[in-house]
């Protein structure tokens, strides 16, 4: 077996990792347990800039010294702060941003923990964990009995881009942002993230989004290893 933690962005995506992501790598002895880091003296989670991120993850992989370390976190937003963030910028398109966003993050934070680089899985999620959600508008649209009256604006929103996860970055057209304006009852990060991804499901979520599916693949490996 092999315990990995997850350093996610926010109770959003803590609740997701523990409802969904967990429970779909226990069969494969992969056991994920999502954490959130301390990012003052009475929250956890958001505003997590590179400092923060690296000493959290020494403190934790020499407490859990057979652990696997990784991260889901938003494109978004990241912080400035991040290895690589600037040159990622000058990148001609998405995954070429995200590869080097990573390889960037791997390698300063291996070289400031210590650890082998097989302890260490980087990962950042265009552009925000809601864009995952329109990988199925229709499922999307039925968390709530009021949803459904905007499935066409959904659906529209959807086909406008190549993926889900090419959903713009911008604080006007990410995608939590369209869901706030699009849906009745409004949408609400903490309660109705994880709801919909339930009836969204893994499954679609990895047949729409690449770099998501990159990610859920890189866990399965290291339960393939172990086996």
């Amino acid at each position: 077996m092999v315990e990995v933690v997850v350093f996610a962005e926010g109770p959003t995506e803590e609740q997701f990792v523990k409802r969904l992501v967990a429970p779909a790598m226990r069969h494969l002895q992969v056991f994920v347990k999502p954490q959130l880091l301390k990012t003052s003296q009475e929250a956890y989670g958001g505003a997590i800039n590179f400092d923060r991120l690296k000493v959290n993850a020494r403190n934790t992989l020499r407490q859990k010294p057979e652990a696997v370390l990784t991260t889901f976190l938003d494109l978004y937003g990241l912080d400035t702060t991040f290895p690589g963030f600037e040159e990622a910028k000058s990148k001609p398109n998405l995954d070429s941003r995200l590869n080097h966003l990573k390889i960037a993050l791997a390698t300063e934070l291996v070289t400031f923990v210590g650890c082998r680089p097989e302890r260490f899985v980087a990962h950042i999620q265009p552009y925000e964990y809601e864009g995952l959600l329109f990988s199925d508008p229709k499922a999307l649209a039925q968390t709530e009995p009021g949803w459904q009256a905007s499935l066409e604006e959904l659906t529209a929103v959807r086909a406008a881009f190549p993926t889900p996860e090419h959903i713009n970055d911008s604080y006007e057209t990410k995608p939590s942002r369209r869901l706030e304006q699009l849906l009745q009852p409004g949408y609400k990060k903490t309660r109705h993230g994880p709801l919909a991804a339930q009836r969204v499901s893994l499954a679609v979520m990895e047949r729409e989004c690449p770099h998501f599916r990159g990610w859920m693949e890189s866990l399965r490996r290291l339960g393939r290893t172990v086996m």
